[in-house]
């Protein structure tokens, strides 16, 4: 509740790191601001440099899409500390190594520091963590972060949905993070509630497919 008698907005802290698919960083921050819920931003120094190699976006108007922004290297920001009320983080794209960091409580800067808070706090954290293959370095660091309350959720497209182009992808993948959250995202589609019906082809119950001699 706001001093001047409203109820406050939401809040949401996305962390944008260096890992490629800053792209679902952009979506949250879309779907976020659409669903009336107030962000919270921190990039990092490589996650400035994936903007300019992935996007046409100036570091001025990526800021711009959040309602406060902060230098990484700020670790005295309100969002450092526990008594800074916020309703979970997002970290997208998270790379192995913002993903290890976090997994093993290391707060080198302003965005680990604050999902070292969330965890502390209790408050979810979600990790679209972006790798592949895994080595079993990795692994591990998933299964720490787990085990320390954070939800690791690599972006994975849903096909069934018949995607057909990259920002349709980008947006259902972020929107699964968000519903993670409990961030109520217009219009995402849900499997059994708003797509049609799985048809089923049907086959004899036994086939056989002759060679020719």
């Amino acid at each position: 509740m706001r001093i001047d008698g409203h109820p406050a907005p939401p809040r949401l802290v996305v962390g944008i790191s260096g890992a490629t698919g800053i792209g679902y960083g952009i979506a949250v921050l879309e779907l976020a601001h659409k669903a009336g819920w107030e962000t919270h931003l921190v990039v990092s120094a490589a996650g400035q440099q994936t903007r300019a190699y992935e996007t046409d976006l100036s570091a001025a108007e990526l800021a711009a899409m959040a309602d406060v922004v902060y230098r990484p290297a700020d670790v005295g920001a309100a969002i450092a500390s526990g008594s800074f009320r916020t309703d979970g983080m997002i970290v997208a794209p998270c790379s192995i190594r913002t993903l290890s960091a976090i997994a093993y409580a290391l707060s080198d800067n302003l965005l680990t520091r604050a999902a070292d808070v969330t965890l502390k706090e209790r408050r979810p954290l979600v990790l679209m963590v972006r790798e592949a293959p895994l080595t079993l370095g990795h692994l591990r660091a998933m299964t720490a972060v787990t085990e320390a309350g954070a939800i690791v959720m690599p972006p994975v497209p849903a096909w069934y949905l018949r995607p057909t182009n990259v920002p349709d992808i980008l947006e259902h993948s972020a929107a699964r993070a968000l519903d993670l959250l409990g961030v109520e995202v217009p219009d995402l589609p849900r499997w059994g509630e708003d797509l049609a019906e799985e048809k089923h082809e049907t086959y004899p119950r036994s086939t056989r497919v002759r060679r020719r001699a």
